[in-house]
């Protein structure tokens, strides 16, 4: 066991080198969050004015859930760019003939995913503050610990499933790498209730994590209190999704073992 913890901090670390060495790659972690940060809060604050305060919570409604929103994509990114970079640099195979275990790639990839989506949380919380005065623990509480985590956690199996599609087409899956959560953004009710959605778009609706999390945040806001119903069932439903997102990744990578593919990867 200490071995595979020996192995998980060193890709860790190996990760965390490359925006060390990479003044880009440092600037890259926080500059999208922001720049929606900054976009989103000023839209809210707008719509605000222009309704002449008739709408006072829905900047709280809004900037919620962009940062909620951003520890889910961001996470996603997290995996399936932990992966893909080593793609991108031919790296991969040099990786994978060394003792790391899958496992061991995947438990430091949701700690990279979980330290990146500590840095950002930090910063978006503090310009929120300092721009809109907007707390986002005043307005979350300790709910934003469970609720954060449910989203990491279905971000990171996300990712495992985005990465499972390059390992079987390659680069030209590289596309889905910022498609995919996009797919599930418009079904996860992230900048409006579940009830907007229609009936039979609710009930698929209702089978994301991340749906219960949307709508947890704005009950919070709203009475001030949630029912532990929003924290259970997006957790149950993590460990489901994690567990076949998990078994798909090992599938597709024995596949691509099997058939050469590995191989091949980066050099489409």
């Amino acid at each position: 066991m200490k071995q595979s913890w020996s192995h998980i901090f060193a890709m860790f670390m190996r990760y965390s080198y490359l925006h060390k060495r990479s003044i880009p790659r440092a600037f890259e972690i926080a500059f999208w969050p922001v720049m929606e940060l900054l976009v989103w809060g000023f839209v809210s604050l707008y719509i605000q004015q222009v309704a002449h305060g008739a709408l006072s919570k829905i900047i709280v409604f809004l900037i919620n859930a962009m940062i909620f929103w951003d520890i889910l994509y961001r996470s996603q990114q997290a995996i399936a760019l932990s992966f893909v970079q080593d793609v991108w640099t031919q790296n991969i195979i040099n990786i994978l003939v060394t003792p790391l275990r899958i496992w061991e790639w995947i438990v430091a990839a949701f700690i990279y995913g979980f330290v990146k989506i500590l840095i950002i949380l930090i910063i978006l919380s503090v310009l929120a503050l300092g721009l809109y005065n907007f707390n986002l623990i005043e307005t979350q509480g300790l709910y934003l610990i469970p609720m954060s985590l449910n989203l990491l956690l279905f971000g990171g199996s996300v990712g495992l499933i985005t990465s499972s599609l390059i390992l079987r087409w390659g680069l030209a899956a590289e596309a889905l790498i910022w498609g995919v959560p996009f797919l599930l953004q418009p079904i996860s009710a992230v900048f409006y209730p579940l009830s907007i959605l229609p009936p039979w778009l609710q009930v698929i609706a209702m089978g994301l994590p991340s749906t219960y999390i949307f709508e947890g945040m704005r009950t919070i806001v709203k009475e001030g209190s949630l029912s532990l119903d929003y924290l259970l069932l997006p957790f149950f439903l993590n460990i489901f999704y994690f567990i076949v997102s998990a078994l798909i990744f090992l599938w597709m990578y024995r596949q691509a073992q099997i058939h050469g593919r590995l191989s091949k990867l980066g050099m489409d």
